[in-house]
């Protein structure tokens, strides 16, 4: 039997990738795995599609260029940043016809519109609005917490948070560099003029704030895993919470954010019973979050979810990401869920590519047949 190929979708500088440490894992799972793995770029397609220029490793380690033929199919990890090769590359998705495993998700207002569309999942979703000053301060008259955050984008960069206190308001944000802000500003019109500044240069949400100071003065997340299996189920991989630091508006671990197990966090606040019922509730989150999202934006192969717990033990939806980063697991320890969350979405590739070939063998045998 041939040796599946899948090809991994990415920016590319030379030989300089964005992802360049997960890639090395992801092309040795595919190894495992029984398939070849090999990254490419928009510009390496040649020949209408036909072949491909793609990096793989060496025996010593290290990048090489190599040409292959049209892969049986792609994993898309080309993640968002406000450049010309970004905008290149949505026009390549447009334009070529991959056997793609997952389709690309619109930006965070879009995702918000249609999660809201399904019922099922109103329980678990904030208020949300796109930005603009009239949202912005019904809102500010609504809830005594928001966050501000742009409509593409991951990391935690360009978020704000603002609360209301005694002393007037708190801003507490990261810049697109990730560096901490944090100011107060007395009267409600200074904090206007400041997020007029903060918005100016692309689209907002504004989004209601959630009690989620399960440790004082720290933000803390559930990062949820759920990724298709190599039989196209959707399962879920694994979680952690996430613990930002001091005076931090969010968790992120490369914003100094520390990682542990859901359970050992959970049961000292909630008790036993009580955290069963709330991962419980997180899985069946994550698990429709999947499915209203897969049926209108088409097939996929993963999203990392964040998750808030409020006080009450009420989870909330804050966040999807189709291309999330997997660093909670390693950060706990979590070997296996680690490896497994690496190596899912080849094995859904793999199965994709079995699959979608068989049926367009039957269909041409059935064509032949038709013309006899």
């Amino acid at each position: 039997m041939k040796r599946p190929t899948i090809g991994v979708l990415t920016w590319r500088e030379g030989k300089r990738f964005a992802e360049p440490a997960y890639f090395r894992r992801l092309l040795r799972a595919g190894q495992e795995l029984g398939s070849t793995v090999f990254l490419f770029s928009p510009k390496d397609v040649l020949a209408q599609g036909k072949q491909v220029r793609g990096f793989i490793l060496d025996a010593n380690g290290n990048w090489q260029a190599r040409m292959f033929d049209r892969p049986d199919a792609v994993f898309d990890r080309y993640r968002y940043t406000p450049t010309q090769a970004f905008k290149d590359y949505v026009a390549f998705r447009r334009t070529s016809n991959f056997l793609y495993a997952n389709n690309r998700l619109a930006n965070k207002w879009r995702v918000h519109e249609v999660l809201y569309r399904d019922e099922r999942m109103h329980r678990w979703l904030p208020e949300t609005f796109l930005y603009n000053r009239a949202n912005f301060v019904k809102m500010l008259g609504r809830h005594s917490f928001l966050y501000v955050k742009p409509l593409n984008g991951t990391g935690g960069r360009n978020i704000l948070c603002i609360e209301k206190t005694d002393q007037g308001y708190r801003l507490l944000g990261r810049d697109r560099q990730r560096s901490k802000i944090s100011t107060v500003v007395k009267q409600v019109d200074a904090v206007l003029r400041y997020v007029d500044r903060w918005t100016r240069a692309e689209k907002y949400i504004v989004q209601q704030g959630l009690r989620l100071q399960l440790v004082p003065k720290r933000a803390v997340d559930m990062r949820l895993l759920i990724q298709k299996d190599g039989n196209g189920d959707w399962r879920v991989t694994g979680h952690g919470m996430r613990v930002g630091g001091e005076r931090s508006a969010t968790s992120n671990l490369h914003g100094g954010g520390k990682a542990m197990p859901v359970q050992e966090f959970l049961r000292p606040r909630f008790g036993d019973a009580r955290t069963v019922e709330i991962v419980r509730d997180c899985e069946q989150l994550a698990n429709q979050t999947a499915e209203s999202l897969e049926n209108h934006f088409g097939r996929m192969v993963e999203f990392g979810l964040d998750i808030g717990i409020d006080v009450n033990g009420r989870a909330w939806l804050i966040e999807v990401n189709p291309k999330p980063a997997r660093e909670v697991f390693r950060e706990m320890g979590a070997v296996q869920q680690y490896k497994q969350a690496i190596s899912r979405p080849i094995e859904y590739a793999m199965y994709l590519a079995r699959t979608k070939g068989q049926e367009e063998k039957e269909k041409k045998y059935a064509k032949l047949a038709s013309r006899r």
